[in-house]
């Protein structure tokens, strides 16, 4: 069974978010001015799990960062300070801020960057974030780097006040990318990127059953977000991490539905997207790694309530891997060059899927196990239509994947459905 890698929701931080909460409005506006829109730098949003030996993730935000002169600025607010971490002095079992930033500094030398520092902030040193003497530190940098943990570490320690409104820190971060700087993050440092209504924790079964609620809960089953949300970089979708591997589908579609948006970007472990034009109408992104990225599409979706439950109808699921590019605009996707269209042949159905969100109650289920059931259908003739089920009942939901007539699956083996454009995709209880 799979543990969660995020820290336990703890109730002193769900009860400092009430005071964000009671001025909390819809934060579109408010974000458009209070945050300008960053236009020559890029973003490098990784789904969390990079491991040390992603040479192309860490060679791109390094490369965009000045290739060997680059110097990287380390972040990793959203750790547990020093002063939280049992074993801070053991530098073989911490896990706090100051050794996560040695860490990932270290990593990123030993991966050609000429210079990497932590910068010091945290829960123990939130007032650093409007220090003279650390914006002069982020000024000297020409990349930034935000590692993972707890998103909502990172509204505390780097944002003002109910509007959330920048620190000096976060005001130089946010004028270094406008200037062309490089900003990459993983796992809760991807997701701080987001613009209002970012995700703050909760489990997909529970999602769709309950529905989505502005807050940060002490129960990490219930889908929370933040109205006012993150840094705002990332302007043409909401973002979620962990996808496959946590089975975060249900929730990220759920979320989407419940807060008026129409797309989400649900990133996968040790996979990045890379997104130039952050800010503006033409955002556009490039997938670098090993798993892929989906592109949640909710533009023909209709979400109802019923007695019964939930329903999700008309919903796009499409998914990109290794250099496949997407336009934000044209809401368009190019496969990379070394991939064709894929003609299935396979004629056995599609396998058996009754734990289609990996559920955390589920000791023998599977990750990943939604992108396994769309590629099973892409690759067979069999049948144009596949369901699968969620492992909780009372009620359950039943996940219908549809192959319309747009539907295309390319692939770089010949084989294998890796890329997935327009397969249609229906939530409803059972």
């Amino acid at each position: 069974m799979r543990a969660h890698s995020g820290p336990t929701r703890r109730a002193a931080l769900a009860g400092s978010l009430a005071l964000t909460l009671l001025a909390a409005a819809p934060a579109a506006a408010d974000s458009a001015t209070e945050r300008p829109s960053a236009k020559a730098g890029s973003l490098i949003l990784v789904g969390g799990g990079l491991k040390e030996n992603n040479t192309q993730v860490y060679g791109e935000i390094i490369r965009r960062a000045g290739g060997p002169s680059a110097r990287i600025g380390v972040i990793t607010a959203a750790s547990v300070p020093q002063s939280q971490d049992p074993h801070a002095d053991d530098p073989d079992r911490c896990s706090n801020s100051a050794c996560n930033g040695a860490y990932y500094a270290d990593l990123f030398t030993r991966h050609g960057a000429a210079h990497a520092e932590w910068i010091p902030l945290d829960l123990d040193h939130i007032d650093n974030a409007d220090s003279d003497t650390v914006v002069a530190q982020v000024n000297s940098m020409t990349g930034f780097f935000f590692g993972g943990g707890d998103q909502y570490r990172y509204v505390q320690t780097l944002l003002r006040g109910p509007r959330q409104t920048d620190s000096k820190v976060l005001a130089a971060i946010r004028a270094k990318l406008a200037g062309g700087a490089v900003v990459a993050g993983s796992s809760a440092g991807a997701q701080i990127a987001s613009g209002p209504d970012m995700v703050s924790g909760g489990e997909s079964y529970e999602g769709l059953r309950d529905g989505s609620a502005p807050g940060y809960f002490d129960d990490p089953t219930r889908l929370g977000y933040l109205p006012h949300g993150g840094f705002g970089f990332l302007r043409s979708a909401l973002i979620d991490t962990h996808t496959g591997a946590y089975g975060r589908e249900g929730r990220a579609y759920r979320l989407a539905a419940d807060t008026g948006h129409d797309r989400v970007y649900a990133l996968e472990e040790n996979t990045a997207i890379v997104v130039d034009n952050p800010g503006t109408r033409h955002e556009h992104f490039t997938v670098l790694g090993p798993n892929g990225v989906a592109v949640l599409d909710l533009r023909d979706a209709h979400a109802a309530t019923s007695a019964a439950g939930w329903t999700l109808r008309g919903a796009r699921y499409n998914y990109l891997t290794d250099h496949d590019r997407y336009d934000a605009h044209t809401w368009q996707t190019q496969p990379s060059a070394d991939k064709h269209r894929l003609l299935p042949t396979g004629t056995a159905p599609v396998p058996v899927n009754t734990d289609v969100f990996y559920s955390t109650a589920n000791p023998a289920g599977t990750p990943y196990s939604f992108r396994t059931t769309a590629r099973a259908l892409a690759a067979t003739r069999a049948q144009n239509t596949a369901t699968a089920t969620t492992f909780e009942t009372g009620p359950g939901f039943d996940v219908t994947f549809t192959k319309p007539v747009r539907f295309a699956a390319w692939t770089s083996d010949g084989t294998t459905a890796q890329t997935l454009l327009n397969l249609r995709i229906t939530i409803a209880p059972r």
